[in-house]
């Protein structure tokens, strides 16, 4: 195949990654806003970086990725494989951690009087970054055998996705910390998406168009909260 026939099924494939890559960008927008300021830029970069190169050592892989849909044991009427265990375990660890931060968002912090146990080093939380990284890469990799079958073409769409998600992830993180309404929506968002990789994982998908859908609407409803709401604060 010639550069331009696969041109489209490129242009496809880094829209689909880009849009996947929101849940990336979110998760450590929320981990980093745990860190000082001056750290923050220092975690982005570095998750995204190495989602970067997993997923380009994960390409090197390739046919060991493939061996993952294939299946290691069935528990009544469901086929596990290696996909599978993993988007599980991906899955039962965003849950946690969306659930976790909410509760200390809507509870722990309106008490003056919690001890706050939120503090985490730089290095934990970008272990956790690295945790989803696997996941999603995995997912993603997966994907993008089923749409193409040009390697060099997986590898540019995994490089200008990330070069994407790098120049995004700074204001995206920026109007997440201002604004805590909108925390609260991404971590819900997050936990959606945790439940969806636990579906998947045991074979029930929930069409993704359905999901983004519906959280592209539910921002776009405190998005003009928020413009109708602040004037009226002021008088």
């Amino acid at each position: 195949m010639s550069f331009a026939d696969n041109l489209v099924p490129l242009i496809t494939l880094i829209a689909l990654e880009v849009i996947l890559g929101i849940d990336n960008i979110i998760f450590i927008s929320i981990l980093a806003d745990k860190l000082p300021v001056e750290q923050r830029d220092r975690l982005r970069y570095w998750g995204l970086g190495l989602a970067m190169v997993m997923r380009l050592a994960l390409l090197a892989v390739l046919s060991w990725i493939l061996q993952l849909d294939q299946t290691l044991f069935t528990i009544g009427t469901i086929d596990f494989s290696g996909k599978d265990l993993i988007l599980l375990a991906g899955g039962l660890f965003l849950l946690y951690k969306s659930t976790k931060e909410i509760y200390h968002k809507a509870e722990v912090g309106n008490d003056a009087n919690a001890p706050d146990t939120t503090k985490s080093t730089f290095r934990d939380l970008l272990i956790q970054v690295l945790i989803l990284d696997m996941v999603f890469s995995v997912d993603s990799i997966i994907t993008a055998v089923g749409m193409v079958d040009q390697l060099w073409v997986m590898y540019t769409a995994v490089v200008v996705t990330v070069g994407v998600m790098l120049v995004a992830s700074k204001p995206i993180a920026s109007f997440i910390s201002k604004h805590p309404s909108f925390k609260i929506l991404a971590l819900c968002f997050l936990l959606i998406i945790g439940m969806s990789l636990v579906a998947e994982g045991l074979h029930f998908a929930i069409p993704k168009g359905y999901i983004y859908f519906s959280m592209a609407f539910a921002f776009l409803v405190d998005f003009i909260q928020l413009k109708t709401v602040r004037p009226a604060k002021t008088e």
